[in-house]
């Protein structure tokens, strides 16, 4: 199995509780056609959050993210070349303020979704569907 891949569901199943309180969240967009995946694994980065109909990545960040500013703003980048939006939101942020992070959320998934037949959806990893 590619290691990539192995710590991605490593990483699945120890999400931080700001992560999977937004997960459970996320999770309900699916409905709407705006499937999430979590933790995956896409140019030599781990994406918390991601749709790609939407192109748009959604990065929970702690306190370690305060000393990893410039690796961000270079993962950032790689992204956007990528056609990948990155929003970012404080651990604070989903714990004392999810209604208005998931009013965001849905505003960026507004904001620009990509015609349909530019980018596959793509089906969930093994591990990634409803349960």
């Amino acid at each position: 199995m590619d290691p990539a891949v192995r710590k991605a569901r490593e990483m699945r199943k120890a999400l931080t509780p700001p992560e999977a309180r937004l997960w459970g969240q996320l999770r309900r967009l699916r409905a709407d056609g705006f499937p999430f995946r979590r933790q995956t694994p896409f140019r030599g980065y781990f994406l918390d959050f991601v749709c790609l109909r939407a192109r748009l990545v959604i990065e929970v960040d702690g306190r370690t993210h305060e000393t990893r500013m410039e690796h961000d703003r270079t993962r950032d980048a790689v992204l956007l070349r990528e056609g990948f939006k990155t929003v970012r939101f404080t651990n604070e942020d989903v714990r004392d303020h999810l209604d208005w992070v998931m009013d965001r959320i849905r505003s960026e998934l507004g904001a620009g979704v990509p015609h349909p037949d530019r980018f596959a959806i793509v089906p969930p990893h093994e591990g990634e569907g409803e349960r």
